[in-house]
């Protein structure tokens, strides 16, 4: 008589994996040391919350909730083609842009390909990767960010996909449009590229790489965005990805039906117009970023320069003795041993008050 396995009915990539670890919620750390005014510093999140236009598009959905959303997102498409020049059917919708990572590997990779991606470089990769069956090229780091040349020398007749996110998440490390470009100039065309922005809208505008204007000559190139960062829509969960029409037609394929619920896809159209709430948010960032880094240089702690809404910072071989202090003083941030970064906590920004809870707790500690 057979026993029951399950280990061993589940597909051989997800056998080994584990589980992704989010920053912990503040009703956990309610529950578990029963304090209060609790700061959360660990997601990435916008502090602003909801802009007041997006409140008031939620609640005149509410009504027609009974109902299944717009399978195609038509007037989400139309907002972000207008916006950016591009055309809708370059554009798959995705309960946050992570479906979108999961969903391009899913349509174009299988346990025969190889997947490369950045050491220090966003989790899903690899876990991506793994589900899959396929095999992870995790490529050495260069100064906490992505080493082209290595990821091009990486590239053998097996590679299928290329992960890099710029800034990257958890470093804030930047690649220039110059070396992005002459990258992509490199890579061979039955090679994908995705290029994870997820933090795009914190970066200057001048040093914004044109990546949806590359399109056209690479082909191969994806590109993926968030409504969960800058435009404060984490919990909704809307993001997108653009491509050549032919990709995102194999992806939609794909694609789960109503993957975007009715109140995401309307956020998300209000969140795309809402310049003056964008406008606070990268305000917002910049200051809470000054005084993150002016409090690592008074005190001599080293960071990794960010271009994100988030600083890594150095803080000792006791890094996770150190967060579970802050997570006693009611500060939660995020430790990233995971990431390969054993001595390193990514502390998000968050408005001042907030920053200086995280400033106040770990200068007692220090």
């Amino acid at each position: 008589m057979t026993t029951f396995d399950a280990k061993q009915l589940a597909n051989v990539g997800v056998r080994n994996l584990q589980p992704y670890q989010a920053g912990k919620p503040i009703e956990e750390l309610e529950r578990e040391l029963g304090i209060s005014d609790i700061v959360k510093l660990a997601s990435n999140e916008n502090p602003l919350g909801l802009s007041s236009k997006v409140r008031a598009a939620l609640q005149d959905t509410l009504s027609g909730l009974a109902r299944y959303p717009d399978a195609n997102g038509f007037y989400l498409k139309a907002k972000l083609a207008k916006k950016f020049g591009i055309a809708a059917n370059q554009i798959t919708l995705g309960n946050g842009s992570n479906d979108c990572l999961e969903l391009v590997a899913r349509t174009f990779v299988n346990d025969s390909h190889e997947v490369i991606f950045s050491q220090h470089a966003f989790v899903v990769y690899p876990l991506v990767t793994q589900a899959i069956g396929a095999k992870g090229v995790a490529v050495p780091a260069k100064d906490y960010g992505h080493d082209l040349e290595a990821m091009l020398a990486a590239i053998t007749d097996k590679t299928r996909m290329i992960f890099i996110a710029n800034p990257n998440n958890p470093t804030g490390t930047f690649l220039t449009t110059d070396e992005l470009s002459a990258f992509l100039a490199k890579v061979p065309a039955n090679v994908l590229v995705v290029l994870d922005e997820a933090y795009y809208e914190y970066v200057s505008e001048a040093e914004r790489a044109p990546s949806f204007e590359w399109l056209a000559q690479y082909p191969n190139l994806l590109v993926s965005r968030t409504f969960s960062k800058a435009y404060g829509l984490a919990g909704l969960r809307a993001g997108y990805m653009v491509s050549h029409p032919e990709v995102a037609d194999l992806m939609n394929r794909a694609r789960q039906p109503f993957n975007m619920n009715s109140l995401s896809l309307r956020a998300a159209e209000v969140a795309i117009d809402d310049d003056d709430y964008l406008q606070q948010s990268v305000a917002v960032n910049a200051a809470g970023m000054e005084q993150l880094v002016a409090f690592c240089d008074k005190h001599g702690l080293p960071y990794i320069p960010s271009h994100g809404n988030f600083l890594t910072i150095e803080v000792g071989d006791n890094a996770g003795e150190i967060y579970q202090q802050l997570l006693q003083a009611g500060v939660i941030v995020r430790p990233v041993a995971g990431y390969e970064l054993p001595r390193h906590l990514r502390v998000s920004i968050g408005l001042p008050e907030e920053n200086e809870a995280f400033i106040r707790a770990m200068e007692q500690l220090l």
